[in-house]
């Protein structure tokens, strides 16, 4: 009740500041906003464009004569319901070099000390790791562990609840080794339970555009790419160089991202590299999900903006890229809300001559057409994936608002009283 009186005072405010606005004060600030957002839908435009040339475009094959070693990480806490079917599909990976897979069980109270001792026994390469308790709690911490107990040339990150393909180990260390300056490498993260539900066909898509083709369109264009949390590879000697993850940083892959890069170096793309992974499949569960991602990535803002060099060479990229998904785009919605509510009731009205409701068409269209091209790509069309595909932009799209003011509330409060933000973990579904 207390958050929503804060939201109705704060709407309130909003309001009675916008009507003793001056008119042509409000109409220069509308040309304005539109002119950044047209500038913000190109620039999309022009990363899916380039993600689906990246994307189908045919890919040399690359052998090398030595493979290097390899260490897999598989952060753990109570992932008894899906930790199974991860290591079946882990020890059928093909990779023709040292191969040693670490579970890194951070203080577990289910069956996930049993799946993983019966593996240790069974296989070689499967090691069950015990992580000493500690703080602040997360898997930044227990990463920290793996590569302290871990001695590979290369390390490799995956999620508990992950089932890669056979190939997508070597494909990433393969990608890795044909550039000079790479840290390592970056796969594609597929939905196991698309099908589902609804918001399980969401989820799928939108990472089929903005984790896939988005992605590899930065790549193409700028030679720039992000880390995912999982299907990621990164060289050893790098993050020692860096001195290993944040501990604080709930969004640990995006903030290890910008450190890799602001060294100079290069994180390829590896489409063909994939992996499958559970997503939420229930709205508690995808809100807590993606709060924790957002106050991650406000971390990595706050970073951005208090710390120098975040906008030199190759750092400018990610650090705008970062400002426009979590700043701008959000202001973006924002003000179309005030806008709206403001002319609901009839307390703003503003004659101009820039078909605003055609621009409103053209973002529609254009987000649509990204969702569409993604699926083009992956050879995904079904009737209901094209169906969930329309009504994205009503429905899911429209969650970030609430997601990034709820998340942004407790980043906030969380720093008033100088609290660590605590990691959540995602529930696992059977």
């Amino acid at each position: 009740m207390r958050k929503v009186l804060i939201s109705m005072v704060f709407a309130s405010i909003v309001i009675i500041i916008a009507v003793f606005f001056d008119l042509i004060t409000m109409k220069n600030l509308l040309l304005f906003t539109t002119v950044l957002f047209l500038i913000l839908m190109v620039y999309y435009t022009l990363l899916t464009n380039a993600g689906l040339y990246y994307r189908t475009k045919e890919q040399k094959s690359i052998y090398l004569e030595k493979y290097p070693s390899v260490d897999i990480l598989i952060p753990a806490h109570n992932e008894g319901v899906v930790l199974k079917e991860t290591l079946d599909a882990m020890v059928k990976l093909h990779y023709p070099g040292e191969l040693n897979i670490y579970v890194l069980n951070d203080n577990s109270k289910d069956d996930t000390s049993d799946i993983a001792g019966e593996y240790d026994e069974t296989y070689h390469r499967v090691h069950h790791i015990l992580v000493p308790p500690g703080e602040p709690k997360g898997k930044s911490r227990v990463l920290n562990y793996g590569l302290q107990i871990s001695n590979g040339e290369y390390f490799c990150v995956y999620d508990a609840d992950n089932q890669p393909e056979e190939e997508a180990l070597v494909q990433l260390v393969e990608m890795a080794h044909s550039y000079t300056n790479a840290a390592g490498a970056v796969g594609y993260v597929r939905t196991l339970n698309e099908r589902k539900n609804f918001l399980t066909r969401m989820i799928s898509i939108e990472f089929q555009v903005f984790q896939l083709l988005m992605q590899a369109g930065r790549w193409h264009l700028f030679r720039t790419g992000s880390l995912t949390g999982t299907n990621m590879l990164v060289k050893r000697k790098v993050i020692q160089e860096l001195g290993g993850y944040d501990p604080y940083a709930i969004a640990e892959d995006a903030e290890l991202t910008l450190r890799i890069t602001q060294q100079g170096f290069f994180l390829p793309i590896v489409p063909q590299s994939v992996t499958w992974e559970q997503e939420p499949e229930t709205m508690q569960v995808y809100i807590k999900q993606r709060t924790r991602w957002l106050q991650g990535n406000l971390y990595i803002v706050e970073k951005t903006l208090t710390v120098p060099g975040y906008f030199k060479g190759k750092m400018m990229v990610h650090s705008i890229h970062q400002l426009m998904v979590y700043v701008v785009f959000w202001f973006f919605l924002v003000l179309s809300y005030v806008w709206f509510v403001l002319g609901v009731f009839d307390l703003l009205y503003i004659s101009y001559t820039i078909p605003l409701m055609f621009i409103w068409y053209v973002s529609y269209i254009i987000y649509t057409t990204q969702l569409m091209s993604a699926q083009a790509a992956e050879n995904s069309f079904t009737p209901r994936n094209i169906f969930t595909s329309f009504i994205m932009y009503f429905t899911y799209a429209q969650l970030f608002s609430y997601l990034f003011v709820r998340s942004l509330i407790s980043y906030m409060k969380a720093k008033k009283k100088q609290q660590v933000i605590g990691w959540d973990k995602t529930t696992r579904f059977k």
